[in-house]
């Protein structure tokens, strides 16, 4: 989802800091880099110093400024989690670097209070945490009452949307037009635009502004207005308590059994699916 994400804002640098002794933080690293291979790029791998002291924060932040003053740019970074994310962020400003423009800063869990408190506030890749925690007390209760034994069972934690703030706030996009037009798409995510009034906005005819979106963005003007919409709605099914009825009318559709179509199509899964899987009670 961070892989995506990044790659959708234009970037075509990547990177990844993370904890070198943290195995969960390993998988992540594995897996972003995987995501960024199969879109045809590498990413650039922080290491930690080897000695503890040099470790200490104090010590460590001028070592990891120095390392992203040493990314080409502008780049995507993913942390880790979001403790990660506002090292990144601490130690860009020690190294004169600008969030988002030199460096689009990226973390994990949606920690609220360090994501609103960080400068800029921190875009996180969300995490369905609560609900996993109310399967893990069901399991619980099921195995103090005996109706089921402990069988390796796996509860598992799964990311739900991302959340965007300030720190990844950047179309690395060199064509200005695609730009204009994107950013047209991502201001009417509640509203059902056409292709047509994305292009009205910019100064060029259809077949010249989709041949330069497929060249930039490796998708249709249309795909992309339906992928900005779905992951709107993604978005309120998780985060809010909204019926699909109260969504489909705020997202601009008629009915729900409109929105549930068109989500369908989209995300291979029905709204009340998804939110019953992704969200977080």
């Amino acid at each position: 989802m961070a892989a995506e994400y990044l790659h959708n804002r234009g970037l075509r640098q990547f990177a990844y800091c993370g904890f070198d002794d943290m195995p969960w933080s390993r998988n992540r690293h594995k897996s972003f880099q995987q995501r960024i291979a199969e879109a045809g790029f590498e990413i650039h791998s922080y290491s930690q110093p080897k000695s503890r002291i040099k470790r200490l924060w104090q010590n460590e932040q001028k070592f990891l400024a120095d390392w992203l003053k040493s990314l080409p740019k502008p780049i995507g970074l993913m942390a880790c989690n979001d403790d990660r994310g506002q090292d990144v962020l601490n130690a860009c400003k020690v190294a004169g670097l600008d969030v988002p423009d030199d460096i689009a800063v990226l973390g994990v869990d949606n920690d609220e209070l360090i994501c609103d408190l960080s400068r800029p506030p921190l875009t996180s890749v969300a995490l369905n945490t609560e609900r996993a925690g109310y399967e893990a007390a069901e399991l619980l209760d099921k195995l103090i009452k005996g109706d089921e034994k402990m069988a390796n069972q796996t509860i598992m934690v799964r990311p739900t949307n991302v959340v965007t703030r300030q720190s990844t706030e950047i179309l690395a996009i060199e064509d200005r037009e695609v730009i204009r037009a994107v950013r047209y798409i991502r201001q009417h995510t509640k509203k059902a635009i056409q292709v047509t009034d994305v292009v009205g906005v910019t100064n060029l005819s259809r077949r010249v502004l989709e041949k330069r979106f497929r060249k930039v963005l490796s998708r249709s003007i249309l795909k992309e207005i339906r992928r900005s919409r779905v992951n709107q709605i993604a978005g309120m099914l998780v985060e809010t308590n909204q019926s699909i009825l109260q969504i489909a009318l705020a997202s601009g559709f008629t009915d729900a059994n409109h929105i549930s179509r068109y989500f369908q199509r989209e995300k291979g899964i029905s709204p009340v699916a998804y939110r019953k899987q992704y969200c977080r009670k």
